[in-house]
């Protein structure tokens, strides 16, 4: 049976007869999982790591749309008739990945009505993540921006205190991710830094501290 855990479906149960042979594989970073243009066929279910979602406009012009962490499945679009994929999926992390065909992941959401209201469920908290983040796009500031994705990357819950997310991100990435130009994230995280929001470790590995939450939800006297 699944269980919640922060918010998240344990899909073990669901997929334990599919995470053997040819579905399995593993992903170093920056490595390409799919391209724009390939073949929508499949769905992938992240088992471990960190993948980003990235569209390029017509003037070459890129941006990252997702991060997704352990648990979240990507390339759902096939399953409503899209042909190709529309987004790049990269691996920010090592990731394990498990592939499963159009046909099975179809057959799976008609055979198993849990599998499937897990499935719509997962689906719908994802899509009103991606609205919240658009939404700080036009009416939140960079820094508030910046904390959430912060919070998202650590996959900071409820019950914890510190979380250590993608080792060396770059602040370029950030920038991409925020929407913003790479010395205003030098400036912000600076300014977290100091007020103990965050912390870089010696190895470069970037630690969220309970503290950010405030920056997302109280107003911006948090930030004075």
């Amino acid at each position: 049976m699944p269980h919640k855990k922060d918010s998240r479906v344990d899909w073990e149960p669901f997929l334990a007869g599919i995470f053997s042979g040819n579905c399995t594989g593993e992903y170093g970073a920056n490595h390409h999982i799919f391209s724009r243009g390939d073949p929508a066929d499949s769905v992938f279910y992240l088992r471990h790591g960190k993948v980003k979602l990235t569209v390029t406009s017509e003037h070459g012009r890129k941006a990252i749309v997702a991060t997704l962490g352990d648990g979240e499945f990507f390339g759902e679009g096939c399953l409503a008739g899209q042909p190709l994929r529309t987004a790049t999926a990269i691996a920010m992390a090592d990731c394990t990945l498990v592939r499963i065909e159009k046909p099975l992941m179809l057959r799976l959401l008609h055979e198993r009505q849990e599998f499937s209201e897990m499935f719509v469920m997962h689906l719908l908290s994802r899509n009103i993540r991606y609205e919240a983040g658009l939404i700080d796009q036009f009416f939140d500031s960079g820094e508030k921006r910046l904390a959430r994705i912060l919070l998202l990357l650590s996959h900071f819950g409820k019950e914890s205190r510190t979380e250590t997310i993608v080792p060396r991100i770059t602040q370029e990435k950030m920038a991409e991710m925020v929407g913003t130009t790479r010395s205003q994230i030098s400036r912000f995280m600076n300014k977290f830094r100091k007020m103990g929001f965050v912390d870089y470790s010696d190895n470069g590995s970037l630690t969220v501290r309970n503290g950010l939450l405030g920056v997302v939800l109280y107003d911006d006297a948090a930030l004075h």
